[in-house]
């Protein structure tokens, strides 16, 4: 997967795609194949809907606003919606987009809050047993990091407990995975990311390293703690709708990158955190959360510079190759499929109708 951010990705759906040019007010409409609607009702608006969206030409594209548009049209009559409530939820979407910048992507963390993220994120990169699992993004990761050696300090924070960081990583077959690219980044001793901070000289709580031939890797940082997602725009006051806390338990975000390997987003948290079971953005798991040692070995005080007594975190990390997680995606999509009654087939590695 290639190395984005989330602003990429919003930058680069507003260019479109090539032919999006095509489609200007001289488009003549009456060469268009428009199906005819029928007289509109509650009862028959969803399959009209569907209808005249019929004509998209891309399989994936046509079948997730197919079934968008059911789940949508189903949750109105459901819930009986309003004409307020409506638009209420079109203003709280409206103040998301406005909360929204470089640095800060509000909707991201309204798609944490409900769980869609790490729900995503689980389906599109499958897990085999004793594999590392992924966990949410979150909306502070930036391209900003520099490029560290081993043993290299990422944090400044003066208030922050030192703690060395020791890793490996490694394949499903236990073979280590040299020169994979890994970003890492955590908040200061207060709870905050460097991002939050706008008079910041530039980035600190945050690295990249490389793997060496072994698949070792090690830096040292400060002990993660437990802080509050932004809570002062439109996701916040959902929040307090919902009478739900807005912290995260004590953790440090990791993601890997190496080519042959299924992109990992993923975090290690500490163990008997107050918030380990209540996490805002449900990005806990239990394969995740790891015990806070403490350097006792004098030669492993001595290899990575650090004074005995010090902080220490450790953990081996597992990538799946992309011949894994493909063969494991397909397989549960087409199970997932099955047992929705649909005859599906995969188009570019995702289920659509199979209509032949």
């Amino acid at each position: 997967m290639p190395d984005h951010s989330p602003q990429d990705d919003v930058n680069s759906f507003l260019k479109g795609p090539q032919d999006w040019h095509r489609l200007t007010p001289t488009t003549n409409v009456k060469q268009m194949r428009t199906p005819l609607m029928k007289n509109l009702t509650v009862d028959n608006i969803t399959e009209n809907v569907i209808k005249i969206n019929s004509n998209c030409q891309n399989p994936r594209a046509k079948y997730l606003c197919e079934r968008l548009v059911v789940h949508l049209h189903d949750f109105a009559r459901e819930t009986r919606l309003s004409t307020k409530e409506w638009m209420d939820a079109l203003c709280f979407l409206t103040a998301c987009g406005q909360k929204s910048d470089e640095f800060r992507q509000e909707f991201i963390l309204l798609s944490d809050v409900l769980g869609l993220s790490l729900l995503v994120d689980s389906i599109d990169h499958p897990k085999p047993a004793a594999s590392t699992e992924g966990t949410v993004l979150g909306p502070f990761h930036t391209h900003e990091a520099e490029v560290v050696r081993h043993g290299e300090t990422v944090h400044h924070d003066p208030e922050g407990e030192p703690c060395l960081i020791v890793c490996t990583v490694k394949d499903t077959a236990g073979k280590p995975v040299p020169d994979a690219k890994i970003d890492m980044w955590e908040t200061d001793s207060k709870g905050f990311y460097d991002v939050q901070y706008a008079e910041r000289d530039g980035p600190d709580g945050r690295a990249v390293l490389r793997s060496d031939e072994n698949g070792d890797f090690w830096f040292k940082a400060i002990v993660p703690v437990p802080y509050p997602v932004p809570h002062d725009g439109p996701v916040g006051i959902l929040l307090q709708i919902l009478n739900r806390h807005p912290m995260r338990p004590s953790h440090m975000h990791f993601m890997f990158d190496k080519q042959g390997y299924d992109h990992l987003i993923t975090a290690l948290y500490l163990r008997n955190d107050p918030y380990e079971t209540s996490d805002a953005v449900f990005g806990v798991k239990d394969s995740l959360i790891v015990d806070l040692k403490t350097v006792t070995d004098p030669e492993m005080a001595k290899k990575y510079e650090v004074e005995i007594g010090s902080k220490l975190m450790t953990y081996d990390f597992v990538l799946v190759s992309d011949a894994e997680a493909e063969e494991i995606r397909t397989q549960k999509a087409m199970e997932a499929m099955k047992l929705q009654g649909r005859k599906m087939k995969m188009y570019k590695g995702l289920p659509v109708p199979d209509v032949d």
